[in-house]
Order: C-alpha cells, then sequence, then structure tokens
C-alpha cells in the first residue's frame, strides 16, 4: 500500500486490485497498463479475447483478463464472480467500455438508443454496485467513470452517446453522495478528442481533427497517453479527499 508519509508514495497502488472494462483498446487499455504499471493487480475486462491476450502479455504477472460483456444487464454477478476469482475483489474500477452509434436524432432506433445506454451508463453503475460492499467493509475504494466533451456540449449525430454520458456525469455525483462517506471516491474523465477506435471516424477527416486541435488551449488532440496520470491519481490516495468531479482532461477544450 502506499507510504502515507511520501509524497511519491501517495500514487503508489502496490497491494490494490483493479477491474478496468474497455481494456482491449483506447483509453481503457491505456489505463490498464497504467494502473499495472503503479502496482495494482488488474483484470482487463472486454468482448474481444485476442485484444485482451495481447494486452496480457505486456505484463502478464500484473494483468489478468476475461471476455465477457459488461452491457449484458442478467450477467452482473457471474462477471463479478468472474472478475473476484482473479485476484480477489478490486478496490478499484474504471469503467472504460464504451460505444457511440454516431447518429442523427432523426435515425436513431430503439435498439442502438438502448445498447448505448446500457453500456454507457447502467453498466459502470451496477458493476459498481456489485462490488461497493466490499470497497465499504474495507473502508476504501475508487470509482472512475468515464465521462465526455458530450457531457457538457452538444455534436452532430450525438444524441444518444451525449445522453448517456450526460448521465455519466450526473450519475458520478450521486455515486459520491452515496458513497463517499464510507471510503469510496467516484470521479470521472472526461477525455478531449484522442485518437482511438471509437474516434476513428474523427480522425479519418483531417480537417475535422485539425478544427478540434485549434479548439483546445494546448493546441493538440489528446494521446491515450494523456489519460494516465490522471488515472493513477484518482486510483490512489493523492485523491482522498476528492469525489463527485468530472476532471476534463481535453487540453482545454471546454475552458474556450
Amino acid at each position: 500500500m502506499a507510504d502515507a508519509g511520501s509524497p511519491l508514495g501517495l500514487f503508489d497502488l502496490t497491494g490494490r486490485v483493479a477491474c478496468v472494462t474497455g481494456a482491449s483498446s483506447g483509453l481503457g487499455r491505456q489505463a490498464a497498463l497504467a494502473l499495472a504499471g503503479a502496482g495494482a493487480k488488474v483484470v482487463g475486462v472486454a468482448r474481444r479475447q485476442d485484444q485482451l491476450d495481447a494486452l496480457r502479455a505486456q505484463n502478464p504477472d500484473s494483468i489478468a483478463v476475461l471476455a465477457a460483456d459488461v452491457a449484458d444487464a442478467d450477467g452482473v454477478e457471474t462477471l463479478a464472480e468472474n472478475v473476484r476469482a482473479a485476484f480477489g475483489a478490486p478496490d478499484i474500477l474504471v469503467h472504460a467500455a464504451g460505444v457511440n452509434t454516431r447518429e442523427h436524432a432523426d435515425d436513431v432506433t430503439r435498439e442502438k438508443w438502448n445498447l448505448t445506454l446500457a453500456l454507457n451508463l447502467s453498466a459502470p453503475f451496477f458493476l459498481s454496485q456489485a462490488f461497493v460492499p466490499h470497497m465499504k467493509a474495507q473502508g476504501w475504494g475508487r470509482i472512475i467513470n468515464f465521462a465526455s466533451l458530450q457531457s457538457f456540449r452538444a455534436f452532430p449525430g450525438g444524441i444518444a452517446y451525449g445522453a448517456s454520458k450526460g448521465g455519466v456525469a450526473q450519475m458520478t455525483r450521486a455515486m459520491a453522495e452515496a458513497w463517499s462517506a464510507d471510503g469510496i471516491t467516484a470521479n470521472a474523465i472526461g477525455p478531449g478528442f484522442m485518437h482511438t477506435e471509437l474516434t476513428e471516424a474523427v480522425f479519418a477527416d483531417p480537417e475535422r481533427a485539425a478544427r478540434n486541435a485549434a479548439q483546445t488551449c494546448i493546441g493538440r488532440n489528446g494521446l491515450a497517453s494523456d489519460v494516465e496520470g490522471p488515472v493513477i491519481f484518482l486510483s490512489s490516495d493523492a485523491s482522498a479527499y476528492v469525489t463527485g468531479q468530472v476532471l476534463m482532461v481535453d487540453g482545454g477544450f471546454t475552458a474556450k
């Protein structure tokens, strides 16, 4: 565990267990590797076994993987049991799994609306709920949700995604209100435009990507590695008095 007497020790995750959803690619993969690098044992959850195997190969001593669909509402208890089987119940939850169907409001189907809310909003809540008793029992826990620029801004083709991510921001505050008195902090990271599978459609248009970079204060789009520090901070004792917050990791996009 972290040495409370050392400033650097505040970020040490040795002895902690983390579960990261969406760990097969993008920001989830980056989060899983960062947490393992900081000393945690990590269970990476996603649907694609081949991608998960590649993740585990990068740090086989600290990373276990589990192929599962976190959007399956009927499978939450089984998923939780399988996560516990690797290293024990997690102290840290990082909910990075997500989907963006990128449809105009006129074209959104009920099926894709339900899928978006199930994966982006319902899954983080019910998986967290499954592990909260363990966190309460030890008086320590960290929940990190993934919000978005669309938690606060409306973008074309983003009504279902934006609704889900607006919900994530409020859910994060409500989680903090419900559980932080028991030692469980709940926060969210709001990434800016970062080149991942989820944002491939944006970066496929160089002019659009350039406009997004110009909208930031820093003057560039994000890298997946830009989430590493915020994830470790919000997972560690360094953020013990931070809860109910959405940390925008967006290069200042929302500041302008």
